[in-house]
């Protein structure tokens, strides 16, 4: 059986997590960890960290985030309930089998606490910059993924690939948990969809993709529900999460990666954020991974109340 998704920690309709900083600012180690432990506090679910190298705009020109993985490890370290997790790993950054090295590193460090999100990545400037092939990232990927499952799940993988080899690999010590962390898909693309939907515990989108409202979900739904039979999956099997952007007192907008076509963000009351999160849910929605502008302890902080509004029935 596949491992569970880390459970709601009360009568919420939906788990509810948090991104922590990006590039929106630079961001030191302190801060980071106070922000991880007030998250916990005050209920969250769960803590996620992209996975990038490095942006540049012409406006702001170059920023780069910590490396996500030691980042990972040291919050593992620093908390004792939240789930944690790449949003989402990008496969093309390591050697795969090495990347379930370190997930499965991370999961004994947290006490099985990792939800392993994976995909292909898209920001061309940091595969340049960091000497990464950018060209047939999907097939790249369906490589990886293979050697990173059979890992984590198997403990052994034989593998010879155009791209990677893994010959003989064993993944020991085990994972904390029999099967190694839950797996993420971070895409909606109908190819990628068909490699890891097989396979994977939990698929999430970004919030443009569904212009940010619960409205967007249903057309995606049933597009990732009807891949989802495809791939001989029943769709129940496999928990739907997605971003949602949410504006606080003090935000002026999140000014990182891809800024087109950006959606109207989340806000007012902690009953108004609340009632809208509620509306994921009644479209079937599992968690949601909320990305704050600003994101800032204060933010963490005024966000408490909508966790509590969520858990009233």
């Amino acid at each position: 059986m596949l491992p569970a998704m880390p459970p709601t920690a009360d009568p919420r309709p939906l788990k509810v997590g948090i991104q922590l900083p990006e590039v929106e600012r630079e961001v030191r180690w302190p801060e980071y960890v106070a922000m991880a432990r007030l998250a916990e506090d005050v209920g969250f679910d769960s803590l996620w960290l992209g996975d990038h190298l490095l942006y540049r705009s012409p406006d702001r020109g170059a920023r780069g985030p910590w490396e996500v993985w030691t980042m990972l490890a040291a919050i593992a370290a620093s908390t004792s309930r939240i789930a944690l997790g790449p949003l989402v790993a990008c496969t093309s950054f390591h050697n795969p089998a090495m990347l379930a090295k370190m997930a499965a590193t991370v999961d004994e460090v947290s006490g099985g606490r990792l939800v392993l999100g994976l995909g292909a990545g898209w920001n061309e400037t940091e595969y340049r910059a960091f000497g990464f092939p950018f060209d047939r990232r999907i097939s790249r990927f369906e490589e990886a993924f293979t050697i990173i499952r059979s890992l984590l799940r198997d403990g052994h993988v034989d593998f010879a690939g155009e791209f990677y080899e893994a010959r003989d690999c064993e993944l020991l010590p085990r994972p904390p948990r029999a099967g190694g962390p839950p797996l993420l898909i971070g895409s909606n693309g109908e190819r990628m969809l068909s490699i890891a939907l097989p396979h994977v515990d939990a698929w999430n989108s970004w919030y443009r993709d569904i212009g940010n409202r619960p409205a967007g979900v249903p057309a995606l739904r049933e597009r990732v529900d009807a891949a989802c039979r495809a791939v001989g999956r029943e769709p129940a099997e496999i928990e739907r999460t997605v971003a949602v952007l949410v504006q606080l007192p003090g935000g002026t907008g999140r000014d990182h990666g891809e800024t087109a076509n950006e959606p109207a963000p989340v806000g007012g009351s902690a009953g108004d954020i609340a009632e809208h999160l509620r509306g994921f849910a009644d479209e079937g929605i599992g968690e949601v991974q909320l990305v704050v502008d600003p994101i800032t302890a204060t933010s963490i902080e005024a966000l408490a109340p909508v966790l509590e509004h969520l858990a009233q029935h």
